[in-house]
Order: structure tokens, then C-alpha cells, then sequence
């Protein structure tokens, strides 16, 4: 072994063990990467998960590892960033992974699925349970390394023109769905349509569409839905906690330094959490502003969520009959699921059901 190499080393050990982190700093190269959203940026939850994390790192780097966050449409479609990631044309994105689920079913249990986890269970998935080993060795097939990028609870069932009053009503129905859960209710009668979010209001608009679900009150007061669509439905059973990811290129992560890489995901780790805190902070004011201006509030029909729970079920087993990627997969995540919601039904569940009842 080099004398001095070990001289050197043996140096560097001794500044982190003396706390003088700033040393090692001037050490670090400069690096430029840019980030490609799947949001506009007017959705400043959503798309400021990416900002928030581009801030982070920039700060944790001492200004020597700058992210520049591109809104979708800006560099690359919304949609393209999975294929700008695998072939390395950027560093990275910041999307809903379901939104791939025509590449493969299985990018969908790494963000929501019909019935699947709420937001709290599917970060205990991730973080301490198999999901973040499980789904990183699946998105490895596409040159990518996953990092949780925040989620945004239990979201809204979506804005209709016409009231549901029996899943009949769904027969037929165009309607604006992200990702997995139109799968589903296409089983159902429906007739997804897979829209980014910038496009769903005029498509609601000019009738190319019947009804739209995004994701909650803040943004959907935003976008104007209630304008176009008086009826707006819960809860949004096909997304009970959907989590975004952070997708980079393996080789850029794979370059960086260890110092890089822990700040990498500590950055993640705060936009994470800090997108559902917004959330849950923003949507309350945002929903007491729609129905004050004449939204129709209403919850699915009965017959609607036992058929729609059905075919989830069933749709899951023959999936894992000729995938073999998501058999691996949802095997883990239903098991994490059922253990989940046993311990949830003594918990949260009741404290919550006696807290909403009372008068506060």
C-alpha cells in the first residue's frame, strides 16, 4: 500500500474526529446537476418538494453541489422522466413512480395502489420494513436509485359534473385518473384518462372529461375544479398515502462522495417530510373555502367502494401470476399492509373516530 495514501487518509480520519467538518467541505469538487419534475410549479406543495430538496442540499454542501429544478413540460415531459433518468440525459427526477405503471405494475407499489398503505405505513415500509431494499432492487433494472420524496396523506376522490349515486353511475365515465388506480376502476366501468396535472383543467372544461381526481383541497382550489365540476367525492380509496419519489441515475449517485451521498438523503429525508406537513397544515382552510363557495361534498357510495375493494383484490392475484417482479414485491408490501391495519383498527382509528365526533 502507498505510504502516503495512508498518511493521507489517516489525516482525514483525524479532522472528522475533530469535528472540523469545514475542512473536508473545500475538499468537495463542484457539481451541477439538474432535476426534472413531473409538476407545474404553480403546485407549490407538490413541485416544492423538489425546491425544498434542491435548498437543502445546496445549504448541507456549503454551495458546492447545486440541483436547478425544471417544472415538467421545461426540459422534458412530464411523463419522460423515468427515460431522461435511465439514460442519464438528467441526473434526476421528481415524480409519482405510478405514474409508469405501463413500463411495469410494480413502480406502482412504490407510490399507492387501491386500498394499499396510508402515508404513516407506507414510510414504515420504506424506512423499516423491506419496501425501500425491495423497490431499489427493481428500479435498478432502470438505472435508477429511489429515495422517498414526500406524500401527500389520503387524497380526495376527485371532481364530478354528475353526482355517483350508485356505481351504476360509473358506467362509461371519463374520467381523469393518475396512474394505477384507472386500472381498477376501468374494471369497474370507467374509462380512465392519464393527464398531467396542467392539462386537467381545460379538459374538464371543454367536456373531454367527465370528472378529475388530483390530489386534495389546497391544490384542487388552486387548479379551479369547482368552477367546472360541483361534486367533489371521498375518499380517494385508490390513494391512501401516495408517495413521491426522488429517481437518480445510478451511475451520477454512484459518482459522488460518500459526504455527497449522505447529504443526497438527508435532503430527501427533509422534503419528505416536509411535503405532508403542508399538506395536512393547508388542506383544512382550503376545503372550508370550496364548500363555502357551493362545493358539493359527498362520499362514494357503499356499493361502490365494496365492488371497486373487490376487483382490486382480484386484480393484484392475476398480476402476481404473470409478474413476477411485482409478485416479489406485493408479497412483502401485503403482509406489511394486513399487520399494519391490525395494529392501526386499535389505535389511530379509534382515537381518531372519537376525536372527529366531538365538538372542538
Amino acid at each position: 500500500m502507498d505510504r502516503r495514501s495512508v498518511i493521507k487518509n489517516a489525516g482525514i480520519a483525524g479532522i472528522l474526529a475533530a469535528g472540523a467538518a469545514p475542512a473536508v467541505h473545500a475538499q468537495q469538487a463542484n457539481i451541477r446537476w439538474r432535476l426534472a419534475s413531473s409538476f407545474p410549479k404553480s403546485l407549490d406543495t407538490i413541485h416544492g418538494a423538489a425546491d425544498t430538496f434542491a435548498r437543502a442540499v445546496k445549504a448541507m454542501s456549503g454551495g458546492k453541489f447545486e440541483i436547478s429544478v425544471h417544472a415538467a413540460g421545461e426540459i422534458m415531459p412530464a411523463f419522460g422522466v423515468v427515460d431522461g433518468v435511465q439514460q442519464g440525459s438528467i441526473e434526476m427526477a421528481h415524480t409519482a413512480p405510478y405514474y409508469f405503471f405501463g413500463k411495469d405494475e410494480t413502480f406502482a407499489l412504490g407510490c399507492a395502489i387501491p386500498f394499499g398503505l396510508n402515508s404513516r405505513q407506507m414510510t414504515a415500509w420504506m424506512y423499516e420494513g423491506n419496501g425501500l431494499k425491495l423497490m431499489r432492487e427493481f428500479y435498478a433494472k432502470y438505472n435508477i436509485i429511489n429515495f422517498p420524496g414526500g406524500n401527500t396523506g389520503a387524497q380526495m376522490g376527485g371532481w364530478f359534473r354528475k353526482e355517483i349515486k350508485s356505481l351504476a353511475d360509473l358506467k362509461g365515465l371519463k374520467f381523469r385518473i393518475g396512474g394505477f388506480g384507472g386500472k381498477v376502476l376501468e374494471r369497474l366501468g370507467v374509462v380512465p384518462q392519464n393527464i398531467p396535472g396542467g392539462d386537467i383543467y381545460p379538459a374538464l372544461e371543454k367536456g373531454t372529461i367527465d370528472s378529475a381526481e388530483w390530489i386534495g383541497p389546497y391544490d384542487d382550489l388552486k387548479l379551479g375544479f369547482s368552477k367546472v365540476a360541483p361534486f367533489y367525492y371521498y375518499p380517494g380509496f385508490w390513494e391512501g398515502g401516495p408517495q413521491l419519489d426522488f429517481f437518480i441515475n445510478d451511475k451520477a449517485f454512484n459518482a459522488l462522495s460518500p459526504e455527497y451521498k449522505a447529504i443526497v438523503e438527508a435532503a430527501a429525508a427533509q422534503a419528505h417530510s416536509d411535503m405532508q406537513a403542508k399538506y395536512d397544515a393547508r388542506n383544512p382552510a382550503a376545503l372550508k373555502q370550496l364548500v363555502g363557495s357551493g362545493t358539493k361534498l359527498r362520499e362514494f357510495p357503499k356499493d361502490v367502494m365494496a365492488a371497486a375493494f373487490k376487483e382490486s383484490m382480484a386484480f393484484y392475484e392475476e398480476i402476481s401470476e404473470k409478474n413476477p417482479n411485482w409478485k416479489k414485491v406485493y408479497a412483502d408490501y401485503a403482509k406489511f399492509r394486513a399487520d399494519s391495519n391490525l395494529w392501526f383498527q386499535f389505535t389511530e382509528a379509534k382515537f381518531d373516530q372519537f376525536m372527529q365526533k366531538q365538538k372542538l
